[in-house]
């Protein structure tokens, strides 16, 4: 059993933007491939390891249920058969746009309007998988409560482990850590440049991937897909 399990989702494999996403943040989450993510000359190779540390141990995803370790009766099979029922009644949709933007001084693969369907999906899986979710330690919580929370924030951390759900959940999949003020701009160009060819054609909304923390600390895997097969 893994330390923490996550509901993301994730480009498809074949689709430019999975391999772009993986060769900027150095490996594929899915295969366990390491890559050459050839950051030059955008940034030197000390500041890339630097900015992309977090992001590339989470993996290429956007949060739908943030990381979470299993409660107590609950197994990897039954969160596996969840997610597979799940997926079944599930349609796919289309993306709107994706553009690079930043959040709060992170840069991020965003959407460029909001998108309805997108958020009724995250709110859906918050709700559906909270049976899975063990209450966070007390550690926890005040490791996210130092973020700055507002009071709504904190309100939804209180009752989903996650401050940014519901109302304050956003698509975003994470390009790099906090970069200082004057790093933004040029940063946000660069690599809107260099995604661009892969943000050219959005992506399909047509599945759910299971992410697994094999042990504290170590880097999220890709686990498994769950196709959407509703009509």
């Amino acid at each position: 059993m893994a330390y923490r399990y996550a509901l993301y989702w994730a480009p498809p494999s074949t689709h430019p933007l999975w391999l772009a996403g993986c060769t900027w943040l150095g490996r594929d989450p899915e295969t366990g491939e390491t890559i050459d993510p050839k950051p030059e000359p955008i940034v030197t190779r000390e500041e890339h390891a630097r900015i992309i540390s977090d992001a590339a141990r989470y993996g290429w995803h956007a949060t739908l249920k943030a990381p979470f370790r299993l409660a107590e009766g609950r197994t990897e099979n039954d969160l596996d058969t969840a997610l597979r029922n799940f997926a079944a009644t599930q349609t796919p949709f289309s993306s709107p746009p994706l553009i690079v933007a930043s959040l709060a001084g992170f840069l991020a693969v965003v959407t460029a309007e909001p998108c309805p369907a997108l958020s009724a999906l995250a709110e859906e899986m918050v709700r559906c998988f909270e049976s899975f979710r063990a209450p966070p330690t007390e550690r926890e919580l005040a490791k996210r409560s130092r973020n700055g929370l507002t009071p709504r924030q904190q309100e939804l951390l209180n009752t989903w482990g996650y401050p940014y759900v519901m109302e304050e959940w956003r698509f975003h999949m994470t390009l790099t850590a906090r970069l200082p003020e004057e790093r933004v701009a040029t940063l946000r160009s660069a690599l809107a440049e260099r995604f661009a060819p892969a943000l050219a054609t959005p992506p399909l909304f047509r599945e759910i991937a299971l992410f697994v923390e094999p042990e504290p600390g170590a880097p999220f895997r890709l686990l498994r897909r769950y196709p959407f097969q509703g009509a």
